[in-house]
């Protein structure tokens, strides 16, 4: 497939059509491949198919009801499978005919005791692999329905992502921890911790050509851990105003989408050499003026002063006191897309072009609670808690089309 490389747009995402019709919020959706037409699941029960019509509009060619509120969604193209996560805990099967006018119950999977927080579906070994409030992590056969393995968490399993060659399951939790498993037929092996948010994880992103894994969380922060090349690099983006929601990576032009809770839609540049940020030094006083802490009693004794509060340097990560950081700076390099603190030497060291911006800032108008994204033609779905879903066209913000041949946009 031939590909078409148009140079970088800061033009906003293009609205395409808005679905209404839910009577709860739309918890996930997913765009059909190579068709006009968008799967969705609600807490009002609900699993629709929807197709664009002559006129435009989408309107829905299945309309099923679950005996319990929908909170997750995986579709597999290929094999037609839908899979449903229930507040239940259940996970149900389902199959699409080729029309996308009809669709027949397969199974029900005794998956979790809570509710289901994600699903994929891994057509390799036929699981079906979710995550729950139930704190574990389980994985099915398709073909028997029985279970295969589970792994317990500490906390709730908010999300997930896996490796279809490696078999490596990557967990995140209510806690601001991921998890990377081995999953077996008989079982799994951990295999590393990743701590980095201060706040839960909400969102996973994994690309197995890069080998990166990218992380979204309730601390407003987007982590990027790189998991292949180089072993622990791992990379901040501060550009978000509320939790983030819905991360997509685009290989092709090595840009990073990502949607808030606030309707922020932002795309990074990842096609720079950006800089870690660094490790937070401690220190009992300023690494700068060498005044004392308050916690630091013998000095402050000895020296007669009062102790003062300890901040950091978000550039060179040294403890400093309010002294001594009074200046305040964008660092896009290194992931702060706004004003942060930093030392007053730090400061003198930014230029101007040091502080250009790297990444996009856009308004979804809504609140988004789920966004995914079809990138073979730059189009994007957005579910908020407004109960609406919108379709975008996301190719002039990411500058990025493929010749597709498919119905125009």
């Amino acid at each position: 497939m031939a590909a078409e490389i148009h140079s970088r747009s800061p033009r906003g995402p293009v609205l395409l059509t808005k679905i209404p019709g839910h009577r709860e919020h739309v918890t996930s959706a997913c765009l059909i491949p190579r068709e006009d037409g968008v799967i969705t699941a609600s807490e009002d029960r609900t699993l629709r198919v929807w197709l664009k019509r002559d006129s435009g509009q989408y309107w829905p060619s299945i309309y099923h009801t679950m005996s319990s509120p929908c909170s997750a969604l995986r579709y597999h193209h290929e094999s037609r499978k839908i899979f449903v996560g229930q507040d239940s805990g259940a996970v149900v099967e389902f199959l699409i005919s080729d029309d996308f006018n009809k669709i027949n119950f397969v199974k029900t999977y005794p998956a979790h005791q809570n509710r289901v927080t994600e699903i994929i579906y891994s057509p390799g070994p036929e699981w079906v692999i979710s995550t729950g409030q139930d704190k574990f992590l389980t994985w099915m056969c398709t073909e028997s329905g029985s279970l295969v393995g589970r792994h317990a968490f500490s906390s709730w399993a908010s999300c997930l992502q896996y490796d279809e060659e490696t078999k490596y399951a990557f967990v995140g939790d209510f806690a601001g921890q991921i998890t990377l498993l081995k999953l077996e037929k008989d079982g799994c092996s951990v295999i590393s911790n990743l701590k980095g948010h201060e706040g839960s994880i909400s969102c996973l992103y994994w690309d197995p050509v890069q080998r990166y894994l990218f992380s979204g969380s309730s601390d407003h922060s987007i982590i990027l851990w790189d998991i292949g090349g180089r072993q622990g690099r791992t990379l901040i983006l501060q550009g978000h105003h509320d939790k983030v929601q819905g991360l997509c990576y685009l290989q092709l032009t090595r840009q990073l989408v990502s949607c808030s809770v606030d309707g922020g839609i932002c795309v990074w540049n990842m096609d720079i050499e950006r800089e870690e940020a660094p490790q937070w030094l401690e220190s009992d006083s300023c690494q700068k003026c060498a005044q004392p802490f308050f916690w630091n009693i013998k000095q402050m004794w000895d020296s007669r002063t009062l102790g003062l509060r300890q901040h950091h340097c978000r550039k060179c990560g040294k403890a400093v006191c309010g002294k001594c950081s009074t200046k305040r700076s964008s660092y896009p390099i290194m992931g702060f897309e706004f004003q942060v603190r930093v030392c007053d030497s730090c400061y003198e060291t930014i230029k101007d072009e040091d502080r250009t911006s790297l990444a996009t800032f856009h308004e979804g108008k809504h609140n988004i609670c789920f966004m995914t994204m079809d990138i073979s033609r730059g189009l994007m779905v957005t579910c908020g808690t407004d109960r609406l879903v919108k379709i975008w066209d996301m190719t002039p913000t990411v500058g990025c089309s493929l010749a597709t041949g498919f119905s125009p946009r």
